[in-house]
Formats: C-alpha cells, structure tokens, sequence
C-alpha cells in the first residue's frame, strides 16, 4: 500500500493525528467486534480483567476503586457499574481496604480462567492487525509514539 508524503504546507501535524486517530479508531473497533464475538464480552469487561490480572501479582488483595479509575481513565461513577455486573457474573469481587473507607477489587479465580480464555487471542488479533510492519519498525513506532506522549504531557493541556 502506498504512502503519501506528508506536505510542507505547516498542517503536518494535523494529517499525523488524523492518522494516528484513524488507527486507534481502527484497531479498536476490531478487537471490541471479535472480544463480543468471540466471547460475548465488550472492551470495557476485558480492559478491567487485564488490569486487575496485572496488578494481582503485586497486589493479592486487590486494587482499589479510585486506582482502577486511574488505570483505566473512567470516571468512578463507570467503574461502580462495571464491577457490579462483574461481582454478580463472579468474575471479580470486592473486599473492604484495612482502613474501611475504600473497597478493593480482586480477579476471582473465574475470573483468572475468562481472562485468560481471551489474552491469547487478543495477542493473535493484535499481532495479525501489526502484521504488514517490520520488527524494527515497530520498535522505532513505539520509540516515536512515547517521543509523542511525552510532548503531549508536558504541554500541560496548554493550548496555543
């Protein structure tokens, strides 16, 4: 597939997160189409299990609501419904923190075994959708995407 040049015409960067939009948008809308079927389940499901799954190694006991916000970059207010459905599915459960003021949410061993029913396919679906680039190539697109994401987070949301 050919590739047109970027212009010199100052609005580069414009067609680059155009494009980087499109991919993102692309690639998501594969992986939330063949996650529901595939296995019945949506992106937002799949997104909690994977960050409950990765922090159970150094967290046991669980992580808490307002650290999964974070990790997920929902609101509470998402999350709450969201691990509702998934406490009654029993996939995840929820335990009250020492200091009783916060709740943590933990895999339940269900849980570990949809997770992982899903992880390999979505490795295969990702490696198949990354297929048409080079090894090298995708280091050096990793290299220039964290290049970007540092630019973004020190622009502060400042806008011009």
């Amino acid at each position: 597939m050919a590739t047109r040049a970027l212009r010199t015409d100052g609005r580069d960067q414009l067609r680059l997160w155009l494009r980087l939009l499109t991919c993102t948008n692309m690639i998501e809308s594969r992986v939330r189409s063949r996650l529901r079927e595939d296995f019945g389940t949506t992106l937002p499901r799949f997104d909690m299990l994977a960050q409950l799954d990765a922090a159970g190694a150094s967290a046991p006991d669980g992580i808490t609501m307002g650290e999964l916000s974070r990790r997920l970059m929902v609101t509470s207010g998402n999350l709450t419904g969201l691990t509702g459905r998934l406490v009654q599915e029993g996939l995840v459960k929820r335990k009250a923190s020492k200091d009783k003021r916060q709740q943590r949410v933990v895999l339940t061993p269900a849980g570990k075994r949809a997770f992982a029913a899903m992880v390999a396919d979505h490795k295969r679906w990702i490696d198949t959708m990354f297929a048409g680039l080079e090894p090298h190539e995708v280091q050096r697109l990793y290299e220039l995407v964290g290049r970007l994401k540092d630019s973004v987070q020190s622009s502060d949301g400042r806008l011009a």
